[in-house]
């Protein structure tokens, strides 16, 4: 949190992410193991997320009162919190009315087509705000709200209206993201095209290209469409000819835009091992799909336990 000259804090957020990565790893130990216990756990903390969530005054407004807000990452969490615990709990409602209530409020509130672009930030009611929070958009972070909507539409029977958004998501953030000049998902993007607060926001960053790699992938397996599996082939190829450290091994987390190391740091407070092992996993599973030699359970769908 911030704080003032003299020490005394001016600003200090309680979000949820915490919990709902409490929930993802309970839920998956209690369906991997048949735990009972894990999976009342999960179910507990879940419902004290959504307490959280729907009892006014116990998690504050994004930012300040004065420009009130709130961001992509609490459906986007929740979506994906309700989809890992779908799999282990046996009366899903709960889950599908999460889900269902955090597509909704993506494509009512954060989903802009004025920019054709899903914006970071926006006013409590979907409102665009025209400063540099509201104007800002993270393609990488967008894009992986797409493959999570397309992942809930392969649940759901390969669900057209739900292919159709988590694609049109995917389709207008590729087109803010991709940098035509270097390759490589972009950082932060600015939905007027005016510049960004942010410095690092032309770096190139490990995890939305982790993010792009699935959603591509998964976009051809649903669509069939050649532009996904052109775009899978230029983000895999690109990613895999530069972070990868060829004689030690893992990944490096930052790149310059030109695609030039920034950092040999493999791992810090923000760079851990999720994105890429769910990426390959998940990556992974749609092939052996694709290939018609395995589906991971009933649905027919990938499992995102990781």
């Amino acid at each position: 949190f911030h704080v003032t000259r003299d020490g005394r804090p001016v600003r200090k957020r309680r979000y949820i992410f915490t919990e709902t990565f409490g929930v993802a790893a309970l839920a998956a130990y209690a369906r991997a193991a048949d735990d009972d216990e894990a999976r009342q756990e999960a179910l507990a903390l879940f419902d004290l997320i959504v307490r959280y969530l729907t009892e006014p005054g116990l998690i504050p407004p994004k930012f300040t009162d004065v420009r009130p807000g709130k961001g992509l990452g609490i459906p986007m969490i929740m979506m994906v919190t309700a989809q890992i615990l779908r799999n282990a709990v046996p009366d899903a409602a709960i889950c599908t009315e999460w889900i269902d209530r955090s597509i909704a409020e993506i494509e009512r509130d954060f989903m802009h087509p004025e920019f054709e672009a899903v914006l970071e930030t926006v006013g409590p009611n979907g409102e665009f705000m025209d400063h540099f929070d509201g104007r800002m958009m993270t393609p990488g972070h967008a894009i992986e709200a797409a493959w999570f909507i397309m992942q809930e539409a392969k649940y759901r029977g390969n669900d057209a209206r739900l292919i159709k958004l988590g694609t049109t998501i995917l389709d207008w953030m590729w087109k803010w993201g991709w940098d035509e000049e270097y390759g490589g998902i972009i950082y932060f993007r600015d939905a007027k095209g005016l510049p960004v607060q942010e410095y690092w926001h032309d770096m190139k960053f490990w995890w939305p290209q982790n993010e792009a790699i699935i959603a591509t992938l998964m976009a051809y397996q649903l669509t069939g469409d050649e532009k996904y599996a052109h775009w899978h082939q230029l983000i895999h190829d690109w990613t895999y000819a530069r972070f990868p450290d060829p004689e030690y091994g893992e990944w490096y987390g930052y790149l310059h835009r030109n695609g030039r190391i920034s950092s040999t740091l493999k791992g810090n407070l923000w760079k851990g091992p999720f994105h890429l092992p769910r990426m390959q996993l998940v990556c992974w599973r749609i092939v052996e799909e694709l290939l018609g030699r395995t589906t991971d359970d009933a649905s027919g769908s990938p499992s995102i336990d990781a």
